[in-house]
């Protein structure tokens, strides 16, 4: 039996999952990925990192195959967007990427909110004008390093460049394409006026494919860096929220994924896009759904960031993580942390405050507080974000009935109760999700012929626990998140002195 790969290429790190159409994971596999940000509000990460990762994993998930017997059928890629790639002429990285959390460019963003009637823009693209736009980072580029932005030959995703690599073709996922700008909604084509918002021309970005398309096999060269068999069908590439939305089974009106991986992702389905520009519109997997999402630029990424200041030296049973030991700690600390609030916009924020100034807060820290006090207010103030966005959803009219978690941070029971606690509904967990690699391996099926079904993904992906919220933090966490949105209107105005400091 043909056997399928999907890989993800994650803020924090690259994942490799191998499936059998069966139902079967066969084999998972993951390489860390380094951020870098060595300046105020920054997030860049290295391409040549996330291929070497894949190629390591690639060839671990091909020798798995051939352990048992199986041939890899087909490929899908997987990752953060709109994470922005720029190669040369040569097809070599002009620089590190520019992360989809990067928050550099607020000037950038607010010359085009004087340039662009935003209503006019909301309606071609389906995009409010924010830090998640592509155009202002590359007006960003084009005044602080304009020998790079000269050079630029190709612009396109994190995915779409290991998509690049394995194939050869220059491709973008059509999630990307939305997500940066540049694409008309009605046409689903990249607009030439949109595109100069950025300075490009059409010669600069690839054509639009969507996940479904096979772009080509895997080269010789491919082949032998990989281990891959040279012709192996590759898909053009699935948004990795888009992705682990369909692989967690949300396809319906009042479905939601709650996505805690680098950043903290709030995502449903719904046959229509929103008229909200405080949220985001996706194209869902499954061919004629949307998927109205949020995003919160750091929630795994400030929670790494914390680990590594403040638990270094923590004891630790013996195979007990940095992260299990902080939420021992959590765990023992009472729902709110004595008074201590954070909020984790320590990249800016992205979703619904589009803030590029915004800064992370500890509000009420004192002297009683410990390490599990910090830790534990770390885990709500992004349990606050998730909440906000749902207050966002009611206000745009989409309904939030049926809650399921995925990826790494839903492996913590302390945070998942939390969060329960924090939206005071039941969250359901799953078993089997691998996260978003098993729908970009789903989809690669799919566009191969080895599923037929879409709802054949819930082979491999069961319901597991369901955390209930308990009535007795309800009141604590109602109070506290007032003072979280308090905290924020109220500093909004400081914000921006902090940055130029």
């Amino acid at each position: 039996m043909a056997v399928l790969v999907g890989l993800d290429i994650g803020t924090t790190s690259t994942i490799g999952v191998l499936i059998r159409p069966d139902g079967a994971t066969l084999a998972t596999a993951s390489r860390p990925v380094r951020l870098h940000a060595e300046h105020p509000a920054w997030a860049e990460e290295e391409p040549e990192q996330w291929w070497d990762n894949a190629c390591a994993i690639l060839r671990e998930l091909a020798a798995a195959a051939d352990a048992a017997g199986e041939r890899v059928a087909a490929v899908g890629v997987t990752g953060m967007l709109p994470a922005v790639v720029l190669l040369d002429d040569a097809g070599r990285p002009i620089r590190r990427s520019i992360q989809q959390s990067d928050a550099r460019a607020g000037a950038e963003v607010e010359a085009m909110r004087r340039a662009v009637d935003e209503q006019d823009f909301f309606r071609r693209t389906g995009c409010g004008i924010n830090q998640q736009l592509v155009a202002p980072t590359l007006r960003w580029l084009e005044r602080h390093e304009p020998d790079a932005f000269a050079r630029i030959a190709t612009c396109f995703g994190s995915y779409d460049f290991v998509t690049h690599r394995l194939t050869g073709a220059r491709t973008v996922e059509h999630n990307w394409a939305l997500e940066s700008g540049f694409l008309e909604l009605e046409s689903r084509r990249f607009a030439r006026d949109l595109l100069a918002l950025g300075g490009l021309r059409p010669d600069q970005v690839p054509a639009v494919r969507t996940p479904l398309d096979i772009v080509g096999g895997v080269t010789a060269a491919a082949s032998r860096a990989t281990g891959l068999a040279e012709g192996t069908p590759v898909i053009a590439g699935v948004a990795d929220h888009a992705a682990s939305t369909f692989a967690a089974g949300v396809v319906a009106d009042g479905d939601v994924l709650l996505k805690f991986g680098g950043s903290g992702d709030i995502m449903a389905a719904t046959r229509a896009p929103i008229g909200d520009p405080r949220l985001y519109n996706d194209f869902h997997v499954i061919p004629g759904l949307f998927m109205p999402n949020g995003c919160m630029a750091a929630s795994g990424a400030a929670l790494n960031w914390l680990a590594a200041t403040i638990a270094q030296n923590l004891p630790r049973a013996e195979g007990q993580t940095i992260h299990q030991a902080l939420d021992r700690l959590a765990a023992a600390t009472p729902a709110g942390a004595q008074g201590l609030v954070f909020l984790p916009y320590v990249l800016g924020e992205k979703t619904p405050l589009h803030d590029p100034d915004a800064r992370g807060v500890l509000l009420g820290l004192g002297l009683h507080h410990s390490t599990g006090h910090l830790w534990r207010a770390a885990l709500e103030g992004i349990a606050f974000g998730f909440r906000h966005h749902l207050d966002v959803f009611a206000e745009a009219g989409l309904a939030a009935e049926r809650f399921r978690a995925s990826d790494g941070g839903a492996a913590s029971r302390v945070w998942m109760q939390i969060v329960a606690d924090v939206i005071q509904r039941p969250i359901q967990l799953l078993t089997g999700h691998p996260g978003s690699a098993l729908g970009a391996a789903f989809v690669a099926g799919f566009a191969t012929g080895a599923f037929d079904r879409w709802d054949q993904v819930g082979r491999f992906v069961g319901l597991g626990a369901t955390v209930m919220p308990d009535p007795a933090n309800a009141a604590v966490y109602d109070r506290l998140y007032g003072v979280y949105r308090e905290t924020y209107d109220r500093l909004r105005p400081l914000f921006p002195a902090l940055g130029a400091a």
